[in-house]
């Protein structure tokens, strides 16, 4: 008698504790063993890794000709970039930091954004485009910035921004992986924040790149945010729910196109929301949530919506960033606001 041989049994792969820049680091890595055409291009990238160390290790195993240590001229990264892009590739340009990208400005608002536009669709720009920003690490001027909202409201750009591990590592391959341009805004204050990563989770069951997600679910108010400041909602919301307050926490994800639809849910559910975010307050992307909440949530609004941003200074120095960026004191200041809004 012949003896079977039992098929061998595949374990689930568990998923990795990664912190949010290795995170990235491990979505990029993918993103180039699955398309030869991936090309990085940076200031320092290569052997260095980048000044956060995000590209380590990739110039090594995947050479120079892939990871690609630039000049220091950003408008030259996003001109490379855009004759790549013509010819095929999908190139991921480092800006190394936020407050460096406005040389590269017109590059990204009058070629990146409008090429595709411009030859009746005949010509993609699968250009993304990482954008370590926001304050909170004690760097100099140019070095905390948060410029998101000229990009959003810049037609034919994608803005989106992680604000944990795991979605840092599925995020840059979705945006890697699209044919339109995708600004990237990394929150560099929490490249150190670990979360569980599947590094081997395939794209085609993720969570959609563009749609918003609630993190925490609340019946008392909404809180909305992005990028670094989840975070920090999340830690009001533990603070508020030990004195009997429940807020629900959204985590924007996505800044352009921006997920109404999840938030409006919210805003009836709760009839109370705060915006936050350390950009300006004035002409920031909580005015357009607030724009649009007033607009398709009017009825269901019991306090008018509030903002918790930046000031409309330039950054400050570091040993006043911590009066600058918006803490959990001041989001529950805006939710106890709004909760005593009409009780008087």
């Amino acid at each position: 008698m012949t003896a079977t041989l039992a098929a061998p049994r595949t374990l689930p792969i568990a998923p990795k504790t990664l912190p949010l820049g290795k995170a990235l680091n491990a979505g990029l890595r993918r993103a180039m063993d699955e398309d030869p055409k991936v090309i990085l291009l940076g200031e320092d990238i290569g052997k260095l890794g980048g000044v956060f160390r995000i590209t380590e290790g990739l110039q090594k195993d995947f050479g120079p000709n892939r990871v690609v240590d630039t000049p220091l001229a950003e408008s030259g990264i996003i001109g490379m970039a855009v004759g790549l892009a013509i010819r095929g590739y999908r190139p991921v340009c480092e800006i190394q930091f936020d407050g460096f990208i406005y040389p590269a400005f017109d590059q990204i608002v009058s070629q990146v954004a409008k090429l595709h536009y411009r030859t009746s669709g005949n010509v993609k720009m699968p250009i993304t485009i990482r954008v370590p920003y926001g304050g909170g690490i004690g760097a100099v001027e140019h070095h905390s910035e948060s410029p998101e909202g000229y990009f959003a409201q810049t037609a034919g750009l994608r803005v989106v921004s992680c604000s944990n591990a795991a979605d840092a590592n599925t995020m840059i391959r979705q945006a890697i992986a699209s044919d339109d341009p995708v600004l990237f805004f990394e929150p560099k204050r929490r490249y150190w924040q670990k979360g569980e990563v599947d590094v081997t989770a395939s794209l085609d069951d993720a969570y959609p790149l563009h749609k918003a997600r609630v993190v925490r679910a609340g019946t008392d108010a909404t809180i909305v945010a992005y990028g670094p400041l989840v975070t920090t909602a999340l830690q009001a919301a533990d603070i508020a729910a030990e004195e009997g307050h429940s807020l629900e926490i959204i985590d924007l994800r996505s800044l352009s196109p921006l997920d109404m639809d999840t938030i409006a849910a919210s805003v009836r559910r709760t009839g109370r929301v705060v915006v936050t975010h350390e950009a300006a307050t004035f002409l920031g992307i909580g005015a357009e949530v607030a724009a649009r909440v007033q607009e398709q949530c009017f009825f269901s609004l019991e306090a008018p919506v509030l903002r918790v941003c930046g000031f409309s200074t330039p950054y400050p120095p570091a040993k006043l960033e911590e009066h600058f960026l918006p803490n959990a004191d001041r989001i529950l200041d805006a939710v106890d606001r709004a909760l005593a809004f009409g009780q008087n």
